[in-house]
């Protein structure tokens, strides 16, 4: 019998991995969010690929480190892999901001030719930092939240402007509004309680937040596409064996692909999601166009004087 049992132990023994490892992964939004829907398709993928030798637990919705600590807590190993809007860097480095820039890349052709022109300089930055990018998908493209219809940027002005990065502070700021910083799940909070009466963002994280809760108007205003990004801290990559980081390559490659045809199924599905329940969409005027497009080129050439040359080689390649 006790052959028989350790003949029994040995195989099962030998149908489990070798070297199982489990990495933990921060992201910042929610589950029902196509981001991390993708994401927990990424975790599958590497759990297949590398016949459980590696897996990824996904902590959703800030739970693990709040968006802002995302990318640092990956740079200093607390955590091996994380995501995060990729132009919250852009403090450390304007380049990162390059997608949040209003009205440069509208559509998902123009921000699939921006992200190849923009990722050797992301790679290079990120690289000093100690992280890799693995992929990066975008949001749909970002429209105009309020409270009340705006015909012009003057509307805008004096309202409580919901921002999330230092781009948009900006943004908020040419336009004669008051800047207010506001994580995605406090978003519902903030307008409830009067803290916001605007946000830019996109139709997926509007639906996602019941917008038609605290707010009445949607003005499809198209103004950018920016991205989250997924990297992982060097040293812990090359941690991994070969065959292993093959894997994650390859399950990384994947998730970029599958990431942008869900993005541009989002965009139509939650704009609809936003009508069904009586939110008031809108084509936005000319008048407010023309208003908003001399902020984004006001920004622009702020953004050019800042970024330097590596700004320069990021916009040669995109525009050429």
């Amino acid at each position: 019998m006790k052959k028989i049992g350790g003949a029994v132990f040995a195989v099962a023994c030998a149908t489990l991995p070798v070297h199982a490892e489990s990495w933990d992964m921060p992201t910042p939004y929610p589950d029902a969010t196509f981001h991390t829907a993708n994401i927990h398709e990424f975790a599958k993928d590497v759990a297949d690929k590398t016949g459980g030798a590696l897996e990824i637990k996904v902590h959703s919705a800030g739970s693990l480190f709040k968006h802002p600590e995302i990318s640092k807590a990956v740079r200093s190993g607390q955590v091996p892999i994380g995501e995060f809007f990729l132009s919250l860097l852009n403090n450390d480095n304007p380049a990162f901001g390059a997608d949040s820039l209003p009205f440069l890349a509208t559509s998902y052709g123009d921000a699939e030719k921006l992200w190849t022109a923009q990722k050797d300089t992301i790679d290079a930055l990120l690289d000093k930092q100690g992280l890799m990018a693995l992929y990066a998908v975008p949001w749909p493209p970002q429209g105009l939240y309020t409270t009340k219809e705006i015909k012009t940027v003057d509307d805008l002005k004096g309202m409580k402007f919901r921002t999330y990065n230092a781009t948009l502070e900006q943004f908020a700021t040419l336009a004669g509004a008051a800047p207010t910083q506001v994580e995605v799940p406090d978003i519902p909070q903030a307008f409830t309680t009067g803290r916001v009466e605007a946000m830019i963002t996109s139709p997926s994280t509007g639906a996602n937040s019941k917008a038609w809760d605290f707010l009445s108007h949607y003005t499809d205003i198209q103004a950018w596409l920016p991205k989250n990004i997924v990297v992982v801290n060097k040293r812990s990559f090359r941690r991994l064996d070969d065959a292993t980081q093959k894997a994650v390559l390859e399950a990384a490659a994947a998730a970029e692909a599958r990431g942008w045809e869900m993005s541009k199924a989002e965009t139509a599905a939650k704009v609809a999601i936003l009508k069904e329940n009586g939110i008031t969409v809108v084509e936005p005027s000319a008048e407010l166009m023309a208003g908003l497009k001399a902020i984004g080129a006001q920004m622009l050439d702020d953004w050019k004087v800042s970024a330097g040359a590596e700004g320069e080689t990021l916009l040669n390649a995109y525009q050429n």
